[in-house]
């Protein structure tokens, strides 16, 4: 496999050209990947024109109060669940005024599977243009803690890359 960097740098030029040309802002509420998402896309020279920022809310705590994510989500649900990245989603898009945010919550391991969501269990969510329009793909990678967390940003960089471009596609500037 391609050294990982080179990997990351790939995927961060993509997303930060295609959000340059569809005139979008972008950020991130990451908390297994702890920055490496926004790490990844500041790499990229010009990234400022397009990332609004980041919010490392690895802790529910900071996942409450930061972001919004209501605690009886995380009772209910677990931090690690669609629900949960939805509302780090949202929340990070009003947090950050950017016009897309995705979000990443999962178990990078060794341990802290919980029932149902064994380690390399990853949601990912989105919201974009408006809290309306938001949603959550559950991930699932094999490997370890390196490799899912790995596996994660490389993920996120192209999900929110293809929220850019779509909206060029739509817009007719592709």
């Amino acid at each position: 496999m391609a050294d990982r960097s080179v990997i990351f740098d790939e995927k961060a030029l993509a997303l930060v050209e295609a959000f340059k040309e569809a005139g979008l802002t972008v950020g991130f509420a990451e908390s297994l990947t702890g920055g490496l998402i926004s790490a990844s896309v500041v790499n990229i020279p010009g990234a400022s024109a397009v990332l609004k920022g980041s919010i490392v809310s690895y802790t529910n705590e900071i996942k409450e109060k930061v972001l919004g994510v209501p605690a009886e989500v995380i009772a209910e649900h677990t931090e690690v669940s669609e629900e949960c990245a939805i509302a780090m989603a949202c929340g990070a898009k009003r947090v950050l005024n950017c016009d897309v945010s995705v979000s990443v919550t999962g178990i990078a391991g060794p341990s802290g599977d919980l029932p149902g969501k064994p380690v390399g269990t990853v949601y990912m969510g989105y919201c974009h243009s408006d809290e309306n329009i938001s949603g959550a793909l559950r991930l699932n990678f094999t490997g370890d803690r390196y490799t899912i967390r790995s596996e994660t940003v490389m993920a996120a960089l192209d999900c929110a890359a293809g929220f850019a471009k779509e909206r060029q596609r739509v817009s007719g500037r592709e």
